[in-house]
């Protein structure tokens, strides 16, 4: 077990008369595979120019494509408005579903969210997969809530739930979580997810930086000051530091439960501070383009 395993949806970020490979599980899954990760990605895409693309694109970070991942009738497209803050709203053409059990080993990591999470049919698989895989992976999860396509807001909220119950490492954002609950602060939140069963509730918090809780106690970083590209990708990449530094402490996969679990509040604050190294560099840069290990051994170095 030596792999990670990211399962979610894959698709073409289109914004004004640009066009960028995205969907958030492929960035965690391009991100891991460009800091020198080993990754399998199990999606769905279309065998046309788009899909192509895709595929060829996380190639190139060294990610694998599971095999079944390329048998949608079309690659799914999402096309981005970008505020003057730099923050993107999307409309979406999208097609999820997957079936069967994907052919790889049992996974160090796995990784979902997202789109994948809620939109049906596809969710149910993925809820299937993340409960057998449970058993020798460590679980994250990164709801990243897409409002636009969720029809029934209380299955969706229910569904979210039952993913934090089987995961390890929850990552959120503040306006996430604001939409799943708006009676109760991010800190309030996290503290209550926290109960349910996960070793870390991330919270990222826009311009205020991050916060984290574990059973030692809670942690936060300010934000990093970057002149803004765009935020597509932004969480995903800190999702990417986070599970990079935590792949660097040994903590990883389900015979390591125990030691995530008990975290100190210094290692804590040093993966937030990795999670928000990986997202300063990303919205410096138009779309979601995500660093390579040399890139963030230079901006260290520039600190």
């Amino acid at each position: 077990m030596t792999r990670g395993l990211v399962i979610g949806e894959a698709l073409i970020d289109i914004v004004g008369d640009d066009e960028h490979v995205g969907g958030s599980p492929l960035n965690v899954a391009v991100g891991l595979g460009r800091l020198g990760r080993d990754v399998d990605f199990l999606t769905r895409i279309g065998d046309d120019a788009y899909g192509r693309r895709i595929a060829d694109y996380a190639n190139a970070a060294g990610v694998q494509l599971v095999s079944g991942s390329q048998t949608a009738e079309r690659t799914s497209t999402a096309r981005a408005t970008v505020a003057e803050n730099g923050s993107a709203v999307y409309e979406f053409d999208l097609d999820w579903q997957l079936s069967g059990t994907p052919p790889v080993a049992p996974p160090l990591l796995v990784h979902t969210g997202s789109i994948a999470a809620v939109q049906e049919p596809g969710c149910l698989a993925v809820a299937a997969l993340v409960d057998a895989y449970h058993l020798s992976a460590t679980v994250s999860f990164d709801p990243n809530v897409r409002p636009s396509l969720i029809a029934d807001g209380q299955l969706a909220r229910q569904r979210i739930e039952h993913l934090v119950e089987r995961s390890d490492i929850v990552k959120v954002s503040e306006e996430d979580l604001h939409w799943l609950d708006p009676d109760r602060s991010p800190e309030q939140l996290a503290r209550a997810w926290l109960a349910l069963g996960p070793a870390l509730v991330v919270v990222t918090l826009a311009d205020q930086g991050a916060m984290a809780v574990c059973a030692a106690g809670e942690a936060g970083v300010p934000t990093r000051a970057v002149r803004v590209v765009d935020t597509v990708g932004a969480g995903d990449s800190f999702m990417v530091g986070l599970l990079d530094a935590l792949w660097g402490l040994g903590l990883l996969g389900a015979g390591r439960r125990a030691e995530l679990a008990g975290i100190g509040i210094d290692a804590l604050t040093a993966i937030l501070e990795a999670g928000s190294a990986t997202a300063a560099l990303t919205v410096g840069r138009a779309g979601a383009d995500l660093p390579d290990r040399a890139a963030l051994a230079a901006a260290s170095q520039r600190r």
